[in-house]
């Protein structure tokens, strides 16, 4: 098996993410963005969410095969403990185990962070992320009726949910990853 190693992306991997992310924005409902974004709006999307969660990258031969990444479930400060999951994976390098150990090492950072819920939004259908979802210990939690509409069709979306640890009655203060100390102890 072919090693893979995971490190956190930078702006100047825009364009090889891009090149990941624009098959599923012009082939698929995977995504219900219409567009492909310019390397400059991924750039500023990168440079967003690495101000407070982790965006990893997984390579392969020194190839990005694939990226994964947290960001707000909603804006407000109420839920800094829940985060909204995100995974592309090269059409190619999909089902090689990359996706698994992308959200594991999310999983180990966003605990360090003091972050409880993980949730993941997907099309429906869409078995194969649901599998992929439920291998990993996600539940689904609700099921929206026919609100997107792509390619020429409606889609539903369903929410999973992964619960990292039990909510205590006081959490501890979210950690932004720019305040994260190296290592794997807070």
């Amino acid at each position: 098996m072919e090693e893979v190693t995971i490190r956190m992306a930078t702006t100047s991997d825009a364009p090889k993410l891009l090149e990941i992310y624009a098959p599923y924005v012009r082939e698929t409902a995977i995504t219900f963005e219409y567009t492909v974004p310019t390397v400059q709006e991924f750039e500023n999307r990168i440079a967003k969410i690495l101000t407070r969660y982790p965006y990893l990258v997984a390579i392969k031969k020194e190839e990005i095969i694939g990226y994964a990444y947290v960001s707000s479930f909603k804006e407000r400060a109420a839920y800094d403990w829940a985060v909204e999951t995100t995974i592309y994976i090269k059409q190619n390098q999909r089902s090689s185990g990359t996706g698994k150990r992308l959200y594991l090492e999310l999983e180990e950072i966003v605990k360090r962070q003091n972050i409880i819920n993980m949730n993941a939004c997907i099309a429906y259908p869409n078995p194969d992320s649901i599998a992929f979802h439920e291998h990993l210990g996600y539940k689904t939690v609700a099921h929206f009726t026919k609100c997107g509409y792509k390619l020429n069709r409606w889609y539903d979306m369903v929410w999973m949910e992964k619960i990292l640890e039990e909510h205590p009655s006081k959490p501890k203060d979210f950690i932004p990853i720019t305040k994260l100390k190296e290592g794997r102890k807070n």
